[in-house]
């Protein structure tokens, strides 16, 4: 069995390749090409922390991959970090284990940050002239790494709760190339920006249907559990057209799943990113839309990723 740790791991990591991957399984995900059980919830409230189980089987492969990760959001006051996990894969055809990946939960992390820039090439307005940041952490980090090869706009607006987290962010952001506004009124934010990527696990709403200009288009990335909503569900219903990673998923816990629960999606159609992908078109129909990209993270990005470093 092969046994690789964080810097390893890393080492093997090509984001244009890993990209392609994780399109293929988005699009065999939504042709039902891909055993993926229910993910697996557990919550520490006494901790501030989360964990999740997820695993995956792309037909046809040699191998099935599970993946336990954990955020666990006191750690930075620690000094650790809050993304923790760990990904195993096996072999479809003995059972054998094949690979552990001790990655400390960064390919979660970077395969999430990675459908975020394949959502804003489906869903990005054609002329933005500041991106929004809503968080500080590592997801918000990545978020703006890979966005820079899809959107060529450098004027960035970042939220966040704490000045101090607020202001290391800035440094980040101008160590990348952008100029930056830091704020911690989302409303203002929201008021500068077309592009908007929400990176909490925030348990209440930090944007609200009066905050998103025509237009703007938000990638959710915070609600991948119950209980977990950035976006009122008022917003949610505010937008034109919504994509999913899973249908099943996102209306049984992701950012939509309030509005969808309560009825107030009736008249939307929740559409899958494999399905956009699989047609090969933008998933935008004009630039006064305002569209929203649900992800809750899938199974079959984790089997994807592991195949990429493995390969």
């Amino acid at each position: 069995m092969i046994i690789l740790n964080k810097q390893q791991i890393l080492d093997k990591f090509d984001a244009d390749t890993i990209t392609l991957l994780l399109k293929e399984g988005f699009i065999a995900f939504s042709q039902q090409q891909v055993q993926m059980p229910p993910v697996q919830h557990l919550l520490f409230e006494q901790a501030n922390g989360d964990c999740c189980i997820k695993s995956g089987y792309l037909q046809g492969d040699s191998q099935f991959v599970v993946k336990v990760s954990g955020g666990f959001y006191d750690n930075p006051a620690q000094g650790l970090a809050s993304n923790q996990g760990l990904m195993m894969a096996f072999s479809a055809q003995t059972g054998e284990p094949q690979a552990l990946l001790l990655d400390e939960g960064w390919l979660t992390a970077l395969r999430t940050a990675l459908a975020g820039r394949i959502a804003a090439e489906l869903c990005a307005p054609k002329h933005i002239s500041a991106m929004g940041i809503i968080g500080t952490g590592m997801q918000a980090r990545l978020h703006l790494i890979y966005l820079k090869s899809v959107i060529s706009c450098r004027q960035l607006w970042v939220w966040g709760r704490s000045e101090t987290a607020l202001e290391e962010y800035r440094q980040y952001a101008e160590d990348e190339g952008f100029e930056v506004n830091t704020t911690q009124n989302a409303t203002e934010l929201a008021r500068h920006c077309q592009l908007i990527v929400t990176t909490t696990p925030s348990r209440e709403p930090i944007l609200h249907a009066a905050d998103i200009q025509p237009g703007t288009h938000i990638t959710a990335v915070g609600a991948d559990g119950a209980g977990k909503h950035e976006l009122s569900p008022e917003l949610v219903t505010k937008a034109d057209k919504i994509l999913v990673d899973s249908w099943a998923q996102c209306t049984e816990f992701g950012e939509i799943s309030q509005a969808s629960q309560q009825g107030l999606l009736a008249a939307h159609t929740l559409t899958e990113m494999g399905s956009v992908l699989a047609q090969g078109i933008s998933f935008r129909d004009n630039d006064q839309q305002i569209t929203l990209a649900d992800l809750t993270g899938l199974g079959i990005q984790d089997v994807q990723i592991v195949k990429g470093i493995l390969a």
